[in-house]
């Protein structure tokens, strides 16, 4: 490519350095769109000839043909896959395809596609959060008023219902998803026709070649256009909180679907054996969805300091943006679509569940609340009469529903048998009618509002 200026070839651990179609081959379809949308202008500006339009674009074609049907033979004398793709044009049409390169440079050929493979990624996850959601939420209206414990610190805290706590992944994951629109947004702006850095003589439109790309406008400093990652670093940021959020869901299943816990059951779909202990059923599809935010995480870290010292414009450096990039995404789309799978397959122990929500006292916030609400004892007396109660009960090992009413009299002799229509944890949940709280009634009414988002 550069023989003009160079008279012998690079050296051998300079050519293995130097290679990237090893990873970049998978831009090939968006390395062909940008050099369809390029060609197409070229002629419509009078740059090329139309018989140089036709000629360039059946060559297109036929190495897309070729490439898909397994049969391209992949170069890494021609390093990269925009060289490869030019190589192979050339051997198809001859000297017509030198004159698709007018204009351009592979620095903003490379960003343009780069910035096209991450916005169809971002689209494809868009439809896999959607998907999860839809699990969740049938989850959800499933489980309205199925009991559970509600922790803090993993202790029990309080009851609240399975189909609420679904309903908070819900949440978090349409947060993601926000996140996700807000970058394609912002990153959907053509880098093509920025050339090496500085621009190009040639009177291009970057406008139709924005419009034929899908972008909304083309961006609007060259020097960005070939330097700027930041819409991929903001793409992994992304998919990083994403992976956290799947991460705390698989750490929950992985938990609940112990033996201690027993809270939920996996079939055979999302578990496995062991090679030597027959009885275990293990969740690792939970585990390795936890272990993939490191992947995600470790690819965020990596570009940034990559990026962190480089000065404008392009340099080689860059070239090792495209593969944590791959790998990242790779992993977050596995990651959404075991997990979606998961979580339809999910089975709630709605018995254990139950027994496990008035475990601890977990009503003993019900009791105070009540205190206050029929007594008008200040909350701080009522938290310490509370108190006083919940020793009384542990030290007679009984749960709160269970004690005498003349035992908590004894504590404090204004409590009436009314006490007891809030100690159940079923009662408990119920209670919770605020905007977002955990009763059956207000989780219904959020199952109807996601019902009608999602569709």
């Amino acid at each position: 490519m550069w023989g003009g200026r160079f008279s012998d070839k690079p050296a051998d651990i300079m050519q293995a350095i130097n290679v990237s179609i090893d990873f970049d081959r998978r831009l090939y379809a968006q390395d062909i769109r940008g050099s369809r949308a390029h060609c197409a202008m070229l002629a419509a500006k009078g740059i090329i000839t139309q018989e140089d339009k036709d000629a360039i674009l059946g060559g297109l074609d036929k190495i897309e043909a070729e490439i898909e049907g397994g049969t391209f033979e992949w170069s890494r004398e021609r390093e990269d896959i925009h060289l490869n793709i030019e190589g192979r044009l050339t051997e198809l049409i001859g000297e017509a395809a030198g004159r698709l390169h007018t204009g351009r440079s592979r620095n903003d050929q490379v960003a343009t596609d780069f910035r096209l493979w991450v916005r169809g990624q971002l689209d494809n996850f868009d439809e896999r959060l959607t998907a999860l959601q839809k699990a969740l939420l049938e989850q959800a209206a499933q489980n309205t008023d199925t009991i559970m414990p509600g922790f803090t610190h993993l202790q029990t805290a309080q009851p609240v219902t399975f189909g609420h706590h679904m309903l908070a992944y819900l949440e978090m994951f349409s947060r993601d998803q926000g996140r996700i629109k807000d970058c394609r947004n912002r990153m959907n702006e053509n880098p093509l026709g920025a050339a090496a850095l500085a621009g190009t003589p040639y009177p291009i439109d970057r406008e139709m070649t924005a419009k034929a790309l899908g972008f909304n406008a083309p961006m609007a400093n060259s020097l960005d256009a070939v330097s700027a990652r930041d819409f991929a670093l903001e793409a992994l940021s992304a998919a990083s909180i994403c992976a956290t959020h799947l991460s705390r869901l698989s750490e929950e299943i992985v938990i609940w679907t112990s033996a201690q816990f027993g809270f939920v059951k996996l079939s055979d779909k999302f578990t496995t054996g062991s090679s030597i202990m027959p009885q275990k059923r293990n969740p690792d599809a939970a585990e390795l969805i936890r272990a993939k935010v490191g992947r995600i995480m470790g690819a965020l870290t990596s570009l940034t300091i990559v990026m962190k010292g480089l000065p404008l414009a392009y340099s080689k450096d860059m070239q090792e943006d495209k593969e944590p990039v791959f790998d990242a995404f790779e992993a977050l789309d596995l990651a959404l679509t075991a997990m979606t799978g998961m979580i339809g397959d999910l089975s709630p122990q709605k018995e254990r569940l139950a027994e496990a929500a008035g475990d601890a006292f977990s009503t003993a916030t019900d009791l105070a609340d009540w205190l206050v609400r029929a007594l008008n004892m200040p909350f701080r007396e009522a938290h310490h009469v509370t108190g006083a109660i919940v020793a009384l009960a542990e030290k007679t090992s009984k749960t709160l529903d269970a004690l005498e009413l003349s035992q908590m009299q004894s504590v404090h002799s204004a409590i009436t048998q009314d006490v007891y229509s809030v100690l159940s944890p079923l009662a408990s949940a119920s209670s919770r009618t605020s905007y977002g709280g955990t009763a059956p009634s207000e989780v219904a009414r959020q199952v109807a509002r996601w019902r009608g988002k999602l569709g």
